[in-house]
């Protein structure tokens, strides 16, 4: 719980600055701040922070303190236009070094948990979405409910493969699942392809558009992660 704590706060202060910009106030909440949301709901430090790292919400000061003398800051919902308008204002994820921008996707043949084949190698015409991860990276788990929502958000969409190439076995993985559903694909044992392509930071994130070539990556984690992910999707979508 440390850990996540550190890591949540580390994220928090990455995306601090796009939300000072929505306030007069350059103060900043912390975990002894009351967070509420519109609803009036008291939101626990740990929920109030992933939501906001979701690039959904962001924080205001109330400029009140509640009877204990402790500011209170209103949690709010971002309209489509104000999160593309943070997507716009914060720097671009950092690229993998192991997969430069238009390089060509060489591909690989895999068998998910639940027995389907996936010949990488062949896909041309298809978007490619990857991820590379293991059970004990605390990004990694962090990401996996917007990670979710995501491909939710293409759930009538043909063309695209979402792959979670995991370095972790099929039993581990599949007591993980049973309280951590992910929706991708899940690839067991995938240190050799993971080697193949010399990563060493996790997770790392690929998409491939329809020509076969690498449009986005990234690695670590960063606010707009996903953000990056869905727009380099529907940039791919939309070309022929």
């Amino acid at each position: 719980m440390k850990k996540l704590s550190l890591l949540l706060t580390i994220i928090l202060f990455t995306i601090s600055g796009y939300s000072q910009n929505q306030s007069s106030l350059n103060l900043q909440p912390n975990e002894k701040s009351v967070v509420k949301g519109e609803d009036g709901k008291v939101y626990a430090y740990d929920e109030w922070k992933l939501m906001w790292f979701s690039g959904k919400y962001s924080v205001k000061s109330l400029n009140t303190n509640d009877n204990k003398g402790k500011p209170e800051f209103l949690l709010y919902k971002l309209t489509a236009e104000q999160t593309q308008a943070m997507l716009a204002s914060m720097p671009k994820p950092k690229e993998s070094l192991a997969f430069p921008a238009g390089k060509k996707f060489d591909g690989f043949k895999v068998t998910d948990l639940n027995g389907n084949q996936f010949n990488l190698e062949e896909a041309k015409g298809k978007i490619i979405v990857l991820n590379f991860w293991f059970i004990n990276c605390p990004p990694c788990k962090i990401e996996i409910p917007f990670l979710n929502e995501m491909v939710d958000s293409y759930k009538n969409t043909k063309d695209i493969i979402f792959l979670a190439i995991a370095l972790d076995d099929s039993v581990r993985l599949q007591e993980f699942l049973k309280n951590n559903p992910y929706k991708y694909s899940i690839i067991e044992n995938g240190r050799p392809i993971s080697n193949q392509y010399s990563i060493n930071s996790y997770p790392t994130h690929v998409v491939i558009d329809k020509g076969g070539k690498v449009k986005f990556s990234t690695y670590g984690l960063a606010a707009n992660t996903v953000l990056w992910i869905k727009k380099s999707i529907d940039e791919s979508l939309s070309t022929k």
